[in-house]
């Protein structure tokens, strides 16, 4: 850990520990449903073209161990000893190594037709120093022509009141979600308010330095990558001023 992985409230990025990681399943339940896991697989898949698969931020393992299911071979880095416990408990874990280490700066054996980071995984780095490093350890990770694909949240600061510092997201009887934004320093903190069947409550926060999709073209630019696509999800949705989200895909020359 280093200061700049810190933040004001003194969680920092490797805050996702045995708490975290024993609600993180229960919790993205709705990034399990076919609907949503399905497109990113079909996606990641074609992507891979028969090769390996690195995956940065791997969790525990929901895209992973579903791409493996497809015959890809996928190799994992993930920072939280907490996060990868869970996946080395789930069947079929002997097929997705785990290499533990910091996604910006982490070696894993050999090289990659596809590295991938979903869910936002490339904002959990905090600042635009690390995230360029996380470009560049993508690309030292290549294949020549090989692809990395990246699934990031668009900051909806148009949404954002003059004066305004927070946005819901999400608003129901279960859970209230909303992001508080910084725009003097790029970042936002995502809060969660849950309610459990029992009545029960919970509430959980993730820290986020947001980019624009322009800053993380140059930032594989810098790495050596050139873009060519973005979608607005794995669906292959046209990416137009409104969506919310992008998928994009950079490669290093063949």
């Amino acid at each position: 850990m280093t200061d700049d992985t810190r933040t004001g409230d003194g969680w920092t990025e490797d805050g996702w520990g045995e708490a975290a990681a024993a609600a993180y399943d229960e919790q993205s339940a709705d990034m399990y449903a076919p609907g949503v896991l399905g497109p990113a697989v079909d996606f990641l898949a074609a992507r891979a073209a028969g090769g390996r698969a690195l995956e940065l931020a791997v969790g525990t393992g929901r895209v992973a161990l579903a791409l493996a299911d497809r015959g890809v071979p996928v190799h994992g880095v993930e920072r939280s000893p907490a996060m990868a416990a869970r996946l080395a408990a789930k069947p079929g874990s002997e097929r997705v190594p785990v290499t533990l280490g910091d996604m910006a700066t982490a070696t894993a054996p050999g090289r990659y037709r596809l590295v991938y980071a979903v869910f936002n995984a490339v904002t959990n780095l905090l600042t635009q120093e690390r995230q360029v490093a996380c470009f560049a350890n993508a690309a030292r990770h290549l294949e020549p022509g090989g692809a990395f694909v990246a699934e990031v949240f668009v900051p909806q600061l148009r949404r954002l009141p003059p004066g305004e510092v927070a946005l819901p997201f999400d608003v129901t009887d279960e859970h209230l979600g909303f992001d508080r934004y910084d725009v003097v320093a790029q970042r936002l903190v995502s809060h969660h308010y849950r309610v459990g069947p029992d009545g029960s409550t919970a509430s959980s926060r993730s820290h986020h330095r947001y980019a624009w999709p322009a800053e993380l073209d140059l930032m594989a630019r810098i790495a050596g990558m050139h873009r060519t696509e973005r979608w607005a999800g794995f669906r292959e949705e046209p990416f137009t001023a409104e969506s919310a989200s992008h998928v994009s895909v950079w490669r290093l020359p063949g």
